[in-house]
């Protein structure tokens, strides 16, 4: 290949090549060989090679300092910053080799010939010859300098790029990663800047990067340039696409979509200074900066990256604002959840908690107690406490040695792909980024937990927390006939349990995802304008910014919530509850006071389905409605079951059945099945009769006990008497088990019992049941349960 040419074009690399220009380079060069043939932009430029770099050292007779420099300082004999700062000294006094001076000119002129344009405005970026290994990233390690234009400013930028081989958190790196630092070179990518400074940029994975879940593809996005996507200095957009449906051009998988603060851009600066920060216009910070097919297009050129190199990949993207063009700039494997052992992961718990301080976007799925080192700019690294929480505003990398000595970290800014985030995932730490005011309501020597085992919202408490760890053994799981499911409710915290072999999920609450991710009533969505409550109208205006459609937001909002669940399974069924908040729970709602009851017992009161045809409600479930229907045909997760909680009558069944089919859920339409909650006598009683009208049932355990035995479930003082194994309310089970089956109708069950009483598993399997859904730490437990259960009725 062209002998030893310092230069190389990005279409003359392959991947192979890392050896002679680093990761990045060889895997631009892959990528524009292979990869843009089947659609991915990549922009063109050039690559110097391994041997221009060791040309520059021997021309400038450093190679023998470099290494007595080195040989001090792990001897102890010097600092680490004595040392860097000396061997970039060194590279930066540095006269160009002519011929190598020459041939980056001379690849320069062809680029800006190729471009039509003088001095084009390019990125000068490092590649390490050792970096971007599976087991190893160098992300950050070394210097970017973007819009760089002209012949001497170029030159002048790849001699930063060689110095920065040197900085001190290079070094460290290399030093604790066992690379011998005389045996990496570093190439240098010059690539054509895309005008993402007027445009977007930002970053994305093929694989969720907390839990390893590999369906999603994770895009966070931010106005400008993309360095403060990468150094966690905005906190950008992030989407969420599913990957096994991203083949089908009439789908639309965006699984979630949050728009970031994005409060500063980078843009072009002048010569002295090539970029700047400005602060971004109230409307680019309410506005998301991908357009759907932005984001599918996007995730569609990650899937076909990911299949192209065998494994989960890491990349960098811009858009840019001239012509709309996206572009793929880096593309590097992912290195944390592919290094992950699949066999077993650890559960942790948390008790005894004090009061939440701060919270953010939760890193990693640890929960650590600790004291706190709050530190304000990298000036005073120093003063950093090991084993402490480390609190500041962002990290870049020069603050990763301390990072390393951490415990946890907390940040004000960044998002999930910011410096923070990626350096605590390799480091094994738990981080809670995004905080927005960590800095202004924490201090140094306050004891905090911080816990990231909780979701995707990460919490800083009061206090040292009780905190237990449990490691579960996957391969230990028994095979069973009778399916074993898991009650979901959170979608941030979907992803966790992926790995667990369940069978769907039996218990999908629509009414916790209305209450963390909506927050609104519906019907106050649907009366907007005619709202008396001013403060509830203004907190609604605020979230729902954006949305000239107010009911689009509910629609949005629970549809994607609800997908996050639903794709965590597929294609094993996901059965969705209709909302079955109780009045009181209902007014508790943004909004929601105005459009409720008073009610004495809401226990047994307005609640389920008597609200899905009432006119007092008919017109929040419609938007229910389209939240379903969004979610099956739109998105493709045709996965869903719903189903219809506390219905009372055979009369109820059938006007809820013939409203939702108004809103086009008709049932055995596009495949669509629906089950009724058994919580109600009458459930039982009339089964062969409710058999007719849904698909199947699940039993609510809870209130059917307290229903059979008039029980007020939520009364201490009659907590003895509330018991799932009575004989009537076994009695109870059992029949509909039977009848059910009778029927044709699926049945199964969604309770704490099995999980709490292993006779009642064995009961449950011996009456036939179909299905046990329990939630997702009790599932290995009840899982081993049923296996026994079945080997005894054998």
């Amino acid at each position: 290949m062209n002998g030893n040419a310092p230069v190389l074009w990005f279409e003359q690399l392959r991947r192979a090549d890392v050896a002679r220009v680093g990761g990045k380079n060889s895997s631009l060069g892959e990528m524009i060989q292979i990869l843009e043939s089947r659609g991915v932009d990549v922009p063109p430029g050039f690559a110097t090679t391994s041997e221009a770099y060791w040309d520059y050292v021997d021309a400038n007779d450093i190679r023998e300092a470099m290494t007595d420099l080195l040989d001090d300082w792990i001897a102890g004999r010097t600092s680490l910053s004595e040392t860097g700062n000396a061997i970039r000294k060194l590279f930066l006094r540095g006269i160009w080799p002519d011929e190598t001076a020459q041939a980056i000119v001379d690849a320069y002129r062809d680029l800006s010939k190729r471009a039509d344009t003088q001095d084009i405005s390019v990125a000068v970026r490092s590649s390490a010859t050792a970096e971007d290994l599976p087991d190893a990233s160098f992300a950050g390690q070394q210097e970017t300098y973007l819009n760089i234009s002209g012949e001497a400013a170029l030159l002048d930028a790849c001699r930063r790029c060689y110095a920065s081989l040197f900085t001190d958190r290079a070094i460290s790196y290399r030093q604790t990663k066992g690379f011998d630092h005389m045996k990496v070179a570093l190439s240098i990518g010059v690539q054509q800047m895309v005008r993402s400074d007027i445009g977007g940029s930002g970053v994305m994975f093929s694989i969720d990067t907390e839990t390893g879940f590999d369906k999603v593809v994770l895009i966070n996005a931010a106005w400008g340039l993309g360095e403060n996507v990468v150094q966690g200095a905005v906190d950008p957009d992030e989407y969420q696409v599913f990957k096994p449906l991203l083949s089908n051009p009439a789908l639309k998988p965006i699984i979630a979509r949050k728009c970031g603060a994005k409060s500063i851009k980078m843009i072009y600066g002048g010569q002295e200074e090539p970029t700047r920060n400005v602060p971004t216009s109230k409307a680019e910070r309410q506005a998301l900066v991908l357009g759907d097919d932005e984001i599918l297009t996007l995730a569609r050129w990650a899937t076909t990256i990911e299949d192209h190199y065998g494994c989960a990949m890491d990349m960098e993207w811009a858009r840019d604002g001239n012509t709309g063009r996206l572009y793929i700039v880096q593309a590097r494997p992912e290195t944390v959840q592919s290094n992950r052992q699949g066999a077993s992961f650890q559960r942790y718990a948390i008790s005894n908690k004090g009061k939440t301080l701060v919270k953010g976007l939760s890193i990693g799925d640890k929960i650590v107690s600790g004291r706190i080192c709050l530190i304000e700019s990298a000036r005073d690294i120093g003063k950093f406490v090991d084993g402490s929480v480390l609190v500041t505003s962002t990290t870049d990398p020069d603050w990763v040695p301390i990072m390393k000595r951490a415990t946890a970290i907390v940040t004000d800014h960044g998002g999930r792909t910011s410096h923070a985030a990626i350096v605590s995932r390799e480091l094994g730490l738990p981080a809670i980024v995004g905080t927005g005011d960590a800095t202004h309501l924490l201090h140094t020597g306050q004891d905090v937990t911080v816990s990231c085992a909780e979701g995707e919202e990460g919490m800083v408490y009061e206090g040292l927390a009780d905190v237990t760890v449990e490691t579960l053994d996957l391969d230990s799981i028994p095979d069973t006939r009778t399916q074993v499911m898991l009650n979901l409710g959170n979608p941030g915290a979907a992803f966790r349990w992926w790995k667990l072999p369940a069978d769907g999920v039996g218990l999908a609450r629509m009414e916790f995802v209305i209450s963390n991710a909506v927050r609104i009533h519906p019907m106050a969505l649907v009366r907007y304008d005619s709202l008396k409550d001013e403060a509830a109208k203004t907190e609604i205006w605020s979230l729902t910014r954006g949305y000239e459609d107010k009911t689009q937001y509910f629609v949005d909002q629970l549809s994607e919530g609800l997908a996050q669940i639903a794709a965590t399974v597929y294609p094993k069924p996901v059965i969705v509850r209709m909302s079955d908040f109780k009045t009181n729970e209902y007014a508790g709602l943004i909004g929601g006071a105005a459009f409720e009851p008073q009610e004495e017992n809401p226990m047994i009161g307005f609640r389920g389905a008597s609200r899905y045809y009432s006119p007092r409600y008919r017109e929040g479930f419609a938007l229910e409605c389209q939240a379903i229907r969004k979610l099956r045909n739109d998105m493709g997760l045709d996965n869903v079951i719903v189903m219809i909680p506390f219905c009372r009558s055979i009369a109820e069944a059938e006007k809820v059945l013939a409203v939702m089919a108004e809103n086009g859920l008709e049932r055995g339409k596009d495949g669509l099945k629906i089950y009724v909650m058994c919580e109600i006598p009458s459930n039982v009683i009339l089964a062969k009769q409710f058999a007719e009208h849904f698909d199947g049932f699940s039993i609510g355990s809870n209130d059917l006990t307290q229903l059979t035995l008039g029980v007020d479930r939520d009364s201490g003082d009659l907590a003895d008497l509330f018991d799932e194994q009575d004989e009537a309310v076994k009695w109870m089970i059992g029949t509909v088990i039977s009848e059910a089956k009778k029927a044709g109708a699926k049945i199964g069950l969604c309770g704490q019992a099995p999980s709490d009483h292993p006779e009642f598993a064995k009961f449950l399997v011996a009456a036939g049941i179909d299905s046990i859904s329990v939630t997702p730490d009790s599932f290995i437990a009840v899982k081993k349960k049923v296996a026994d259960a079945e080997v005894a009725g054998r």
